[in-house]
């Protein structure tokens, strides 16, 4: 079938490409886990439809045409022959039907992330401007369960309850990141991933740490939220890549 022809006969083709973009960038920047981690966009206007990663798929193969479209309030969802992974269900499903304001939900186990969660205090201190992006707009979630079943994921759900929270620490887990689309979610998500490292390697040096003040903090973190067109501009250019790289993940 032709993209022209998928175009007239799959919805929510834009939104589709757009998301599947992020999944094959995610993947070269090595930011993947395997066929695990899932990525999520709410399709309709109260959230519980959403387009998802088929299960154990890897990033580097996944198209447009290929996402699952899912509802949220479907209880049948895990049992036909298309059903998704167990815990992206979980997961997602339950952010989506309780948080209508998380339109795009990515989860990764980014390296950076990851290391970060596993510290016995995960907090991420203003050091720079990618680490203040965060300031104050994160949760850490210190209550590691297991696998992110219908239970974990609810649990997780109610931590994203304030829109102004856009980051989920996973501590022994990863990161979870949402936003109004896949630009502004991606964005997020690899801002994330180099603040973490950033501390990281800071830490490493062993030496005292240059923190900012809370009124330079939070000032620098408004300022990036009110940043005019650069979540846009990064998808778009790496859409810009792909393409003239000849990727299939517009199919």
């Amino acid at each position: 079938m032709s993209v022209t022809q998928l175009k007239a006969n799959i919805g929510h083709w834009q939104d589709r490409v757009d998301l599947a973009a992020t999944f094959r960038w995610t993947e070269r920047l090595n930011m993947h886990e395997g066929v695990a981690n899932h990525f999520s966009l709410a399709v309709n206007d109260d959230g519980t439809q959403f387009l998802m990663n088929a299960n154990q798929m890897h990033f580097a193969r996944i198209t447009a045409s290929n996402l699952l479209l899912l509802d949220a309030n479907d209880p049948s969802t895990l049992e036909g022959p298309d059903a998704p992974d167990p815990t992206a269900w979980g997961l997602h499903g339950s952010i989506h039907r309780a948080c209508p304001h998380a339109r795009c939900v990515m989860h990764v186990h980014s390296i950076h992330a990851t290391v970060l969660a596993s510290l016995a205090d995960s907090t991420l201190p203003p050091i720079d401007q990618n680490t203040a992006t965060f300031y104050g707009r994160y949760v850490i979630d210190d209550s590691y369960g297991g696998l992110a079943f219908e239970e974990e994921g609810t649990r997780c759900a109610k931590m994203l309850s304030d829109p102004r929270i856009k980051v989920m620490i996973m501590g022994n887990h990863g990161v979870l990141v949402i936003g109004r689309d896949p630009a502004d979610a991606f964005n997020r998500l690899y801002y994330f991933e180099r603040a973490a490292e950033t501390y990281i390697r800071a830490l490493q040096t062993g030496r005292p740490l240059r923190v900012l003040s809370h009124e330079i903090a939070e000032k620098t973190a408004q300022e990036l939220e009110d940043y005019p067109g650069q979540a846009e501009a990064h998808l778009r250019e790496i859409k810009s890549i792909l393409d003239s790289e000849g990727s299939s993940y517009a199919s």
